[in-house]
């Protein structure tokens, strides 16, 4: 059945979070403004997919990438890429879209190259500080580029950007109106370590040293809930078997915005989405970017907050359990610092890219 092309947004993506949940609210918000969405991607990701985008009509498109890879790979995923050209661009002259949007990811490229081919309006967003190379080719073609961040590196001059934010969760952008409550020692010290999709393997080592470095009773004040890696739960358990903290180990929390609500401190890399969820909710944190992410985003990622006086940014190579201990017990010694934190990271925040990035898609003619 055709859709009309005044009605019908066509939402591209790879299968990360950062991917996943910008697109996800997008849709949320088109729909609720009467739009038809459908989601374009590869099979590599579709179980990721939760909420909205697993009940959209999806089509899966061949796709492959070219980054670090061997030159028999490389040549497979060229023509993986081309055939995901001409699939994207069936579907697209079957159903006529008034646009397409792409949240980066190698799989988005296909369908993103295949709207600029059969001239559909394309928007491109990108969630990080330093724009990704498929968004640098992309963007100097595209309808618009919606950036999250104030100062996007490597943006070719020709890009027509605009600042919109990151879509996010609509259940965290509502804890932006609840004042963060200060901590004070006559309750624990809740404590949240986010290490990503790779689950931040350091996180594991340094945090649970640096909570022995605390004496008995101080240790149980802290509650902890620590994200993962997949299958390294029992390696972590291990580390805070002996402490006095209560602690809990998962690969994964669907109750994120319970989990904000109720946090003191965030120990956490700084993935687009981390970060913008991070500031929106007021959360105090210290972020640890990952030092072999793609031109170093996630520390400029890090950098505009902390740049704002949001976060307290420590790079990796100087991560360790002395330092980590020392921070934590500046908070404990002054919980004001983390109110501070709170009020920063709110007013760094921009709570309503849903609506900024609607608005520029329905205006496309």
């Amino acid at each position: 059945m055709k859709s009309s092309r005044d009605n019908l947004i066509i939402l591209t993506a790879g299968g990360t979070g950062g991917h996943i949940y910008p697109a996800e609210t997008l849709a949320v918000e088109l729909q609720q403004r009467g739009c038809q969405v459908m989601f374009f991607t590869d099979s590599r990701g579709l179980d990721n997919y939760h909420g909205l985008l697993k009940q959209l009509p999806v089509q899966t498109i061949l796709s492959g990438s070219v980054i670090g890879k061997s030159v028999f790979t490389k040549v497979k995923s060229l023509c993986k890429v081309g055939l995901g050209i001409f699939q994207a661009a069936f579907y697209m002259l079957r159903n006529r879209p008034k646009a397409v949007v792409g949240f980066g990811g190698y799989a988005s490229f296909p369908t993103a190259v295949a709207a600029l081919l059969l001239r559909i309006p394309l928007v491109i967003h990108e969630q990080n500080s330093v724009m990704s190379r498929t968004n640098r080719i992309l963007s100097g073609f595209a309808a618009c580029t919606a950036q999250s961040f104030r100062n996007v590196k490597n943006t070719p001059s020709r890009a027509k950007e605009f600042l919109s934010g990151m879509p996010i969760r609509e259940n965290i952008i509502q804890l932006h109106n609840h004042p963060y409550q200060t901590w004070n020692n006559k309750r624990p010290f809740t404590i949240m370590v986010l290490g990503g999709s790779q689950g931040a393997k350091i996180f594991g080592e340094v945090v649970p040293q640096a909570i022995a470095l605390f004496d008995d009773n101080i240790q149980k004040q802290f509650i902890i809930y620590q994200q993962c890696r997949k299958g390294d739960e029992a390696e972590i358990e291990k580390a805070y078997a002996q402490l006095s903290c209560s602690v809990t180990i998962s690969s994964f929390f669907n109750n994120m915005n319970e989990l904000y609500s109720k946090t003191d401190l965030i120990i956490s890399r700084s993935g687009a989405s981390s970060v913008y969820e991070i500031a929106a909710a007021g959360v105090p944190s210290i972020l640890v970017p990952l030092p072999t992410a793609a031109d170093n985003h996630q520390y400029y990622n890090a950098k505009e907050l902390n740049d704002c006086g949001g976060t307290v940014l420590i790079e990796q190579k100087d991560f360790n359990a002395a330092l980590l201990h020392s921070r934590i017990s500046e908070f404990l010694q002054h919980p004001e610092k983390l109110q501070q934190l709170s009020v920063n990271a709110k007013n760094c925040a921009i709570i309503d890219a849903p609506k900024r990035l609607a608005d520029a898609i329905l205006k496309l003619k």
